[in-house]
């Protein structure tokens, strides 16, 4: 496969979040282990993690076009063979600009293909139901896409009841927690009365300000952290993971981590409920309406109190989840989501 060119169409920000940049750093780094040449097309601004991930890896990062005809250009300037689309801004007719013009395409989508006419489509959330032609489709959480630092710490069975006098606990909201989820969960979780070491990863320095007032009770202690690549050990060595339900979900998974979600945005909201739905990680609810006023808003916080409660006091509610979790997600999607575009880079291109 040495020479094949493969670009990875896709943005980072605080606003967008990192969620398409991790997952497609995580395919990246399949094809490079398989000799490829691999490039990001598009932005990476105001997020340094970001820029860092890709510079660690050595991939090349250059502008990345929203139009058809620029994105074909931007493929031909760069002779490319395969690109990856992973955006919900990026024009629609692009993937189909770019088949005409003999590049292959896979479109990473959540269970909307906006009416991309792309090659292959990738879903990787649980249950998917994107609608795409069944030989085009890679559907499921076997396509999970995942980074190196969290599949070589995958473990080898899931984690046994483990009771805890003080549970460690980790908190992390997405590289830059764009819906500012941070301080609302933490006052949750210490809200529960229950004795912890609760680590937060804090990614401004506004939300940073803010926690730093919050007192915790006797027995609880608070710990404020950078984004860091060193959050797939955090995780692993955590009694406890409270996460939004976006594409850290898989991670949590493969990691065979006892997690509660929080829904963030409405395009979680599908996969968020599949996923509390089929017991791989408690719910906690969504966070317009943990953060909202009024009684819906105090029912609200009350349910989330008491299912973290359940969690942090029950070594058996947490194995459980760490079981189902860790069943789901094998670690194996990205070689996967590789072989299937290579045996698509075998068959003659469509005209």
């Amino acid at each position: 496969m040495t020479g094949l060119r493969v670009g990875l169409r896709c943005d980072a920000g605080p606003r967008r979040g990192v969620g398409h940049l991790v997952r497609c750093v995580a395919l990246g780094e399949e094809f490079l282990a398989r000799g490829a040449h691999v490039a990001l097309l598009g932005s990476v601004a105001g997020v340094e993690w970001a820029a860092g991930q890709l510079a660690a890896r050595g991939i090349p990062h250059h502008p990345g076009p929203d139009t058809p005809d620029g994105l074909v250009a931007a493929a031909r300037e760069h002779a490319l063979d395969v690109l990856v689309l992973d955006s919900y801004e990026l024009d629609p007719a692009c993937a189909g600009a770019l088949r005409a013009a003999g590049i292959r395409t896979l479109a990473i989508v959540d269970g909307d293909a906006r009416g991309q006419d792309a090659d292959l489509y990738l879903d990787q959330n649980l249950d998917a139901r994107t609608v795409a032609p069944a030989d085009r489709l890679l559907a499921g959480t076997r396509y999970a896409l995942l980074r190196r630092e969290v599949l070589s710490r995958r473990p080898a069975a899931p984690r046994p009841p483990t009771p805890a006098a003080r549970p460690r606990v980790l908190a992390f909201f997405g590289g830059t927690d764009a819906f500012g989820a941070a301080p609302p969960l933490t006052r949750l979780l210490l809200g529960t009365g229950q004795p912890m070491e609760l680590t937060v990863v804090v990614a401004r320095e506004p939300t940073a300000a803010e926690l730093a007032a919050v007192r915790p009770a006797r027995g609880q202690t608070l710990r404020l952290v950078p984004p860091t690549d060193t959050l797939p050990g955090m995780i692993a060595e955590a009694d406890l993971v409270v996460s939004a339900a976006g594409t850290s979900t898989w991670e949590l998974c493969c990691l065979g981590a006892p997690s509660a979600l929080v829904c963030v945005v409405d395009n979680q909201r599908d996969s968020y409920h599949r996923v509390i739905r089929e017991g791989v990680a408690a719910g906690l609810g969504e966070l317009p309406t943990l953060i909202a006023a009024g009684p819906d808003g105090r029912a609200a916080r009350a349910d989330a109190v008491q299912a973290l409660r359940g969690l942090l006091t029950s070594a058996d509610r947490r194995a459980a989840l760490s079981a189902r979790a860790w069943s789901t997600v094998d670690g194996r999607g990205r070689v996967r989501v590789v072989d299937a575009v290579l045996a698509l880079l075998a068959t003659p291109t469509p005209h």
